[in-house]
């Protein structure tokens, strides 16, 4: 591409092998996304973490995931220590990706010791992916969204 502008995705080069795979050890390390976190609590018994819902209860009456621990990102300083045990990691969402609630609680939670991930597209996604939720009236279940979950039910990843 001699005299050319380059492209805009290699406008800056890919980094190296070596240091694209600590960037993304790394991310993985912070991040859940909702079809794992769906998938180990469906396989019963104790999944080793807690997912936590750090949106308002006007939000959470809405839906939530079924199980999950209800505090406002607010509220964490004062009532994560009665509501959560520091040794069992804590798995974090908010609204969507769009939202960054969640981020804001995972770090309130770190500032106090816990082990915490957030997890990727929130309760837009859970729902979104077919996975079951539960309002202040009832469990439901929405069909899931072709351009989020496969027909298949399993994405290969």
């Amino acid at each position: 591409m001699t005299g050319t502008t380059p492209d805009p995705v290699l406008r800056v080069a890919p980094a190296a092998p070596a240091e694209a795979a600590a960037h993304f050890r790394a991310s993985l390390a912070f991040h859940a996304d909702v079809s794992d976190v769906a998938a180990a609590l469906a396989a019963g018994g104790d999944p080793g973490f807690v997912v936590l819902d750090s949106r308002s209860t006007e939000s959470w009456n809405q839906g939530h995931i079924p199980g999950a621990v209800h505090l406002p990102t607010a509220l964490v300083p004062e009532q994560a220590p009665r509501l959560l045990d520091r040794t069992v990691p804590v798995v974090t969402y908010c609204w969507g990706p769009g939202c960054n609630g969640a981020t804001r609680a995972a770090l309130a939670l770190t500032e106090l010791g816990y082990l915490v991930k957030e997890m990727l597209g929130g309760f837009e996604y859970w729902v979104r992916e077919g996975f079951e939720f539960e309002t202040w009236q009832a469990r439901e279940r929405r069909a899931p969204d072709p351009l989020t979950a496969p027909v298949t039910g399993d994405c290969g990843c």
